[in-house]
């Protein structure tokens, strides 16, 4: 089943749940987790409840994500510690590769759809050359998440796509 081909589907759509719809449980886990990540880099030294907050509206996004029970198990402790990381400014953009991988691993997305890290940890490479101070973390956060979200489509579509057999593996016929 090719890109093309309408019978494709996400996989963790195809697992069994025990509680609520796919779409229900991946929109609420969307919320939480960016709502939660973004509470988390609204918070300062005189608001640390929203710190709290955030990471509990975080965690259980990664719970409740469609996926099978390990892969949302083993990326909350990375995914959390990340967005907690992310209050050091611009500096620490660059860590949004590792959510990105997170979002791979609970996605259930075939190894060659990991190239796409390479998207996210450029734009973090490259983004506190000119965004370095505090004050720069809005534009580098929206710049950030525009670069994950497109490499997460991309990851899709390579997942999408059939792997050409080789000429090895024809000839063996």
């Amino acid at each position: 089943m090719g890109a093309a081909d309408p019978r494709w589907r996400e996989p963790t759509s195809l697992l069994p749940l025990h509680w609520g719809t796919y779409v229900e449980r991946y929109v609420a886990a969307i919320i939480l987790i960016v709502g939660g990540a973004i509470e988390v880099q609204g918070s300062n030294t005189w608001t640390p409840a929203l710190v709290y907050i955030g990471i509990a509206a975080h965690v259980t996004g990664w719970a409740i994500i469609p996926a099978r029970c390990w892969r949302r198990l083993v990326v909350i402790p990375p995914a959390t510690l990340q967005i907690c990381l992310l209050l050091i400014g611009p500096l620490a953009v660059w860590m949004l590769v590792i959510p990105f991988l997170c979002w791979l691993i609970v996605r259930h997305r075939p190894w060659r759809s990991y190239v796409t890290v390479l998207l996210p940890l450029a734009s973090g490479v490259i983004l506190p050359n000119f965004f370095v101070e505090y004050s720069g973390m809005l534009p580098a956060l929206v710049i950030s998440m525009s670069v994950f979200v497109g490499a997460t489509w991309l990851a899709r579509a390579l997942a999408k796509t059939v792997a050409i057999p080789s000429k090895i593996a024809e000839s063996s016929h």
